[in-house]
């Protein structure tokens, strides 16, 4: 790990994009939710700030915090046990000021007395729903060279089909920006447009001095929203930089693209751009995944404590999945500790955590459209 600290303070909001895959956040959020067969979304932005250098980092989740949480612990993986900084989860009703929020201003509003007592200049904000690994350092530093008041990431690429296709409202609101030289003129919300757009990665650098003027002013005016709200009315005002970011990215918007993008993790040159720099996750004490004598495996990836007996093509299975003897999976997304019995016939599924799938069953969707098999259910 990075030992230089950056003069930052670092704020993830794991609720957010929740309602996109609602079947997966029953009994999770979105920061929680499996990825590349061990790891959960946080993992990759809270990794990414510890390499940066960035060891005070809070979380501000909103409902079904629990996995989280026990995901996350004292946050030892990540080397953030510390007396001083360190990871700061903050749930609902904590104090009696930390309320359920909706939106980045409310969250931040919760946590005003918070960011007061900090000691560092600068603040980094991102959400959880994409699984990315961020130069948190090298984007602070062109924030600070930039003069800039905010700096905002972007990706250039096409809009996914699901927000095109998704209906208006304030719970899934995501940003397209129009830039003039590396100024952001415009921010659009929900754009419809087609073609390459400047994608909005929700990730955000700001003097944390400002950032609490901004929330302050916001909060008493009833605004909830950070991009809507604050910045997309002051761009004239405002000096707003965006910063391009090239690497790879995997952005959760739907079922279909979260099964598509744990299916890249097969491309091992997809694996080589995520997992550039350390990924920390929790630790499961497990042994190394066994292929029983008459398996067949082509293009998978398995992470640890696995068993396979059958037959496992083009798939992802995430720790202690069983494949029993004769069974056939192919183009599947198991969870962990997934268990599918001898003889059955599995493809395009998505199943959750704990999962059986009976002998001799047959499950079949797909490309298209994936069948998903809620967590702790036998079919």
């Amino acid at each position: 790990m990075v030992n230089s600290n950056a003069d930052a303070l670092g704020i993830i909001f794991p609720n957010s994009y929740d309602d996109l895959v609602p079947e997966l956040v029953t009994e999770r959020l979105m920061a929680s939710i499996p990825f590349a067969g061990r790891y959960r979304m946080i993992d990759f932005i809270l990794s990414s700030m510890v390499n940066s250098g960035i060891d005070n980092v809070s979380v501000i989740v909103r409902q079904n915090y629990h996995s989280l949480m026990d995901h996350l612990g004292s946050g030892r993986e990540w080397d953030l046990t510390r007396k001083n900084g360190g990871l700061n989860i903050v749930p609902p009703f904590a104090e009696k000021n930390v309320k359920i929020y909706n939106g980045r201003v409310e969250a931040l509003a919760s946590v005003l007395s918070f960011l007061q007592n900090q000691k560092e200049k600068y603040v980094v904000m991102s959400d959880a729903n994409i699984a990315v690994n961020f130069d948190f350092a090298a984007f602070l530093n062109t924030h600070i060279e930039s003069g800039a008041d905010v700096t905002v990431a972007y990706t250039e690429e096409e809009l996914p089909e699901s927000a095109l296709l998704a209906e208006t409202d304030n719970k899934g609101l995501y940003y397209t920006l129009d830039l003039e030289k590396n100024r952001v003129n415009n921010i659009k919300i929900n754009s419809r447009s087609s073609g390459i757009q400047n994608f909005s990665m929700n990730i955000y650098a700001i003097e944390r001095a400002l950032l609490i003027d901004q929330i302050r002013q916001a909060s008493v005016r009833g605004y909830v929203f950070y991009e809507r709200d604050i910045l997309s009315p002051h761009l004239v005002t405002l000096n707003v930089q965006g910063y391009k970011y090239e690497g790879y990215t995997a952005r959760i918007s739907d079922m279909h693209s979260y099964f598509e993008e744990n299916m890249k993790m097969l491309d091992d040159a997809n694996v080589d751009a995520l997992f550039a720099n350390p990924i920390y996750t929790k630790i499961r004490d497990d042994n190394p995944t066994r292929y029983i004598p008459g398996s067949r495996v082509k293009n998978i990836m398995a992470a640890d404590g696995c068993v396979i007996e059958g037959e496992v093509e083009n798939s992802i299975l995430f720790r202690g999945v069983k494949v029993g003897k004769g069974a056939k999976v192919k183009n599947c997304v198991l969870m962990q500790d997934t268990v599918v019995e001898a003889g059955a016939d599995i493809e395009y599924v998505i199943s959750d955590k704990n999962v059986v799938i009976s002998e001799g069953k047959e499950l079949k969707g797909t490309d298209t459209f994936q069948i998903f098999v809620e967590k702790r259910k036998r079919v």
